[in-house]
């Protein structure tokens, strides 16, 4: 699956997950929402102060709505989503003034590997 997401703390993986809405029949269960839930069963506590959270693609308004609600340190993504996401495109959630939290955002990590990841598997998808 190409969009991944990786919840680290303390140079320690606490969780890893992939986009899985199909497999699951849940529209929420996003690579960033489930990688979040993982990673706060495994700390016991619904914040994840401290931590970061890599993913594949800018997350969409809801996983950011859901970064910010877990008080995510930084969010590194590789491809920007200019139809979808809601980070730096789109709804742009952590300029929101009724954003509560809002962790440092750094976009393009590893972008062209990203990007070229997703266009391979969609295109595989569509052949």
């Amino acid at each position: 699956m190409p969009v991944g997401a990786v919840v680290v703390r303390d140079d320690v993986v606490l969780a890893v997950a992939h986009n899985r809405p199909r497999a699951l029949r849940d529209p929420t269960a996003h690579a960033e929402i489930l990688a979040i839930r993982t990673a706060c069963a495994a700390l016991g506590d619904e914040r994840l102060s401290g931590c970061d959270l890599y993913v594949t693609l800018e997350p969409c308004p809801m996983c950011a709505g859901a970064i910010g609600f877990a008080r995510i340190r930084r969010l590194y993504y590789g491809a920007a989503d200019p139809k979808g996401g809601g980070v730096e495109n789109g709804a742009r959630v952590f300029n929101q003034p009724t954003c509560h939290h809002a962790p440092d955002v750094y976009g393009g990590f590893r972008e062209d590997e990203a990007a070229q990841m997703l266009r391979d598997f969609f295109r595989a998808r569509r052949d």
